[in-house]
């Protein structure tokens, strides 16, 4: 017997087996339950994310000798002639290659006629949208009325290209594209059943190669299964796909934090040394601050406790504006690389961009906690430059304010200008005191109102306290109370001032009397977004 590939022979023949489009399946399976039952639908959504596949279960549904519902036996003539594609009131048509109007009319005329052997002729065309104008207009009359017996499903990976005509006729589903957990848990199961043996971690990597699809999921599998000689291994896998592996990654970041270029640079020769893509290199590294900017402002995000728990180290070593920058130089990083003398020189001017505009470090700051998987083959100045990891580059000493001749006289102007006060802070704890109110402030305790729209911001209290005692001495303690400001906050006046300042610009180009003149001669209006105030 011939081998069939595991995009076939795992493809789901039931909603209950179907990963990832719960909210799709429910839809239909209340629809075929109550026989409130539509005459045309619409599927859409990327690649390999099982439109196809749902159109068959539906054409099971409708047609199984059992009855109409959304539990086909799956073992009835009607049910295995579908899977088997050899059902003949079950037809799939491929516009790509039938996109004429003369193709639609033959279809059309056939649809007339009775079901051979099932209860509905279900009508499935795949990638609808490549359906000529004069084909979309021959179908809409039909698609509007069509006889008792026909069900149309339309799929397409492109709905802008659907005329709004055919839109308005049609049940429209949006699949989504596969979590990342879910191709994983789904991986897991077949290769359980195959009997196949693999270590997670390669899991992952086909997950992100997968880029959202089942079938490329599996396919990369089939690949996979291969090249390590009947086993799925980490190493097999990130050889086979060239991505590059997360030591390499941390240890980038490792040197980043630590501000030892040599370390970085060591990386980059070991990648290059090995082959791996420099652009999925920075595609990963834009990836992982992605991750590391979700810790530092929404830790419930990440729903992996093993990722959290590795990246919160680098969440308090990182400030929070640097990480906002370093993320769009590898993103831009990335689209140089073509632009680049070559691809290692692109890759490596990145990392030198990354370690120039890096974050300052304190040197009173004591260590982060180091990640546990070190670098394969790093050199002794990438290892050690990996066990010296920076403290939290976020608490650059409020030094930046300037000293003061007494403690009162500090606590007197900043109690009349809180507002010049809390730009001065570094990072979150800038962030925090912009949003807060200063309410009191005695000489063991400073009161601070937070409005509630902003109240994730007060995850970073410490900081901002840590900042206070640093000027006002180690006795004060910092209270936050969560309600809406009786005053203007810091923030709330520099919008205020935004807003003044574009408005009186707006109004000086307005006034001005030859944009008036232009106005009035050529009938124009003034786009005001294009205006900036200086």
């Amino acid at each position: 017997m011939s081998y069939q590939v595991l995009a076939r022979k795992w493809r789901p023949k039931s909603f209950a087996t179907l990963v990832g489009q719960e909210h799709v399946v429910r839809a239909l399976t209340h629809a075929l339950d109550q026989n409130r039952l539509h005459h045309a639908y619409l599927l859409t959504g990327t690649r390999g994310v099982g439109k196809t596949t749902l159109a068959r279960i539906m054409a099971k549904a409708l047609n199984c000798e059992a009855g109409v519902s959304s539990t086909p036996c799956g073992v009835c003539g009607a049910c295995t002639e579908i899977d088997g594609g050899r059902f003949i009131d079950y037809i799939e048509l491929d516009a790509a290659s039938n996109r004429g109007v003369d193709d639609m009319t033959q279809l059309l005329e056939r649809a007339t006629y009775a079901p051979t052997s099932g209860r509905y002729k279900v009508y499935v065309i795949d990638e609808v949208h490549q359906l000529s104008g004069h084909a979309f207009n021959a179908m809409l009359k039909t698609l509007e009325e069509p006889p008792e017996h026909v069900k149309f499903i339309l799929a397409t990976t492109d709905p802008q290209k659907i005329p709004v005509t055919v839109l308005s006729r049609c049940l429209q589903f949006n699949l989504k594209q596969m979590p990342l957990t879910h191709i994983v848990d789904h991986l897991s199961r077949v290769l359980e059943a195959e009997g196949v043996a693999f270590e997670p971690a390669a899991l992952r990597h086909l997950a992100k190669g997968a880029a959202g699809s089942m079938r490329d999921a599996l396919s990369l599998l089939d690949q996979a299964i291969a090249h390590g000689a009947g086993k799925v291994e980490d190493e097999g896998v990130r050889a086979m796909l060239g991505t590059v592996g997360d030591e390499h990654l941390f240890a980038l970041l490792d040197g980043l934090v630590a501000q030892d270029v040599q370390a970085m640079l060591e990386v980059a020769k070991l990648m290059d040394a090995r082959s791996l893509s420099f652009d999925g290199g920075l595609q990963e590294l834009a990836t992982l601050f992605h991750r590391i900017a979700l810790a530092q402002f929404a830790p419930e995000a990440l729903l992996d406790d093993a990722e959290r728990s590795r990246l919160m180290p680098y969440a308090q070593a990182l400030d929070a504006e640097y990480l906002q920058l370093a993320y769009q130089i590898a993103i831009h990083g990335r689209d140089e690389l073509s632009l680049a003398p070559d691809d290692y020189a692109g890759f490596v001017m990145t990392l030198l961009r990354l370690h120039a505009f890096g974050p300052e470090r304190s040197a009173a700051a004591g260590p982060v906690a180091k990640p546990a998987a070190p670098l394969r083959q790093a050199t002794p100045a990438a290892a050690s430059a990996a066990a010296s990891v920076a403290p939290p580059a976020a608490i650059k000493a409020v030094a930046a304010v300037p000293p003061a001749p007494t403690s009162a006289s500090v606590a007197e102007r900043a109690d009349q200008d809180w507002h010049a006060l809390a730009g001065r802070f570094p990072g979150m704890a800038r962030q925090l005191a912009q949003h807060c109110e200063l309410v009191e402030r005695d000489a063991t305790r400073v009161r601070l109102r937070l409005a509630p729209a902003h109240k994730h911001l007060q995850a970073h209290q410490e900081k901002l306290q840590q900042a206070l005692r640093e000027l006002w001495g180690a006795h004060q303690r910092l209270e936050i109370s969560v309600a809406e400001p009786a005053g203007e906050t810091p923030a709330a006046r520099r919008q205020n001032t935004e807003r003044e300042r574009q408005e009186k610009a707006v109004a000086s180009i307005e006034q001005d009397p030859f944009v008036r003149d232009v106005v009035d001669l050529f009938d124009a209006s003034i786009d005001e977004s294009t205006i900036k105030p200086v």
